[in-house]
């Protein structure tokens, strides 16, 4: 509805970071990372099978992807567990605000946030903010294309966004913030390019928005996992209140 994308639209200044290590043990997800970097690579860092579904999901492709040859072609496109939901990728500066105003959408059933579209693997929230890694906070989206089509997901992005800003939203700035539609398949691909197109007739500045093939995803830490929904902000469908980046 109107006014659903209308609350969705608002962003509010940089979001305070929160507890950035976490102890842990070797997991599942370790031992496959193990697999294809070999030993000594994860001291430290997020325990990945610690997340709830879709977390170790994600992070268990996005270790294969790391490791092939074909880089980002090995991303998801559905999910492993549930296939008949697709993957969708966005970065729109803090994840937390962009996260809920997607919890709200009907059609999604999971969302995680994370970082993509970098060169490390395993990156921590320390690492990508401090512009080590190359990676954007993001937002790993599991839709029904029963309920909601990559058109109306879309519809949020663009409505929360302002895509003519280069390297950040709000108040927050840096490579770590930049905006981003990342495609998982040809389809989406070929939905976002048209979108783009008509976007830009409405700005006098070039869209500085990336539009690429989907990096692996990889998800952040346990804390930042929907925070606002867990801090009292409403995560019902259709929820038209105001998203408060803070709680």
């Amino acid at each position: 509805s109107s006014s659903l994308l209308d609350n969705a639209r608002k962003w509010q200044p940089r979001c305070p970071s929160g507890p950035r290590t976490e102890s842990r043990t070797t997991t599942r997800v370790d031992m496959i990372f193990q697999k294809f970097f070999g030993g000594g690579a994860f001291e430290a860092g997020i325990d990945y099978d610690g997340l709830d579904h879709p977390g170790p999901e994600l992070a268990t492709m996005a270790a294969a992807a790391s490791s092939s040859s074909e880089g980002s072609r090995a991303t998801l496109t559905v999910s492993e567990r549930d296939p008949e939901l697709v993957l969708a990728s966005f970065a729109g500066g803090c994840f937390w605000g962009l996260e809920l105003a997607y919890q709200r959408m009907p059609g999604v059933v999971y969302t995680a946030v994370g970082y993509t579209q970098g060169r490390e693997a395993r990156p921590t929230y320390t690492q990508v903010c401090a512009g080590a890694t190359g990676h954007t906070e993001a937002l790993a989206v599991y839709y029904d294309p029963k309920e909601v089509s990559y058109d109306n997901l879309l519809d949020v992005f663009f409505k929360r966004v302002d895509p003519t800003t280069v390297n950040g939203q709000g108040n927050d700035f840096g490579r770590q913030y930049r905006t981003g539609v990342y495609y998982h398949s040809k389809e989406q691909e070929a939905v976002a390019r048209a979108r783009f197109t008509d976007e830009q007739l409405l700005y006098s500045k070039v869209i500085a928005t990336e539009l690429k093939s989907a990096m692996p995803f990889w998800p952040a830490e346990k804390y930042h996992q929907q925070y606002l929904a867990k801090g009292g902000q409403s995560a019902k469908k259709n929820a038209v209140e105001t998203i408060r980046c803070y709680g």
